[in-house]
């Protein structure tokens, strides 16, 4: 898959856990960890928009485009 989630990266460096993002951002354990393996087929801009405020980053920094 071309488009790379690098939402644990973004956990890492601002030190979340999986649990805490899913409390702080209103979604299940589920399909956060759906995200965050890339196995994900599309992701709603207000989820994208709510993960982004949590952890204070862009949009760019949790997606990245690759051959």
């Amino acid at each position: 898959m071309p488009i790379i989630v690098n939402l644990d990266v973004m956990m890492a460096k601002r030190k979340m856990s999986l649990n805490e993002l899913s409390e702080k951002v209103d979604l299940t354990l589920s399909n956060l960890s759906i995200l965050k393996t890339g196995k994900a087929k599309a992701v709603r801009f207000s989820t994208l928009e709510a993960i982004c405020k949590v952890l204070e980053c862009q949009p760019g920094d949790l997606l990245e485009f690759a051959e």
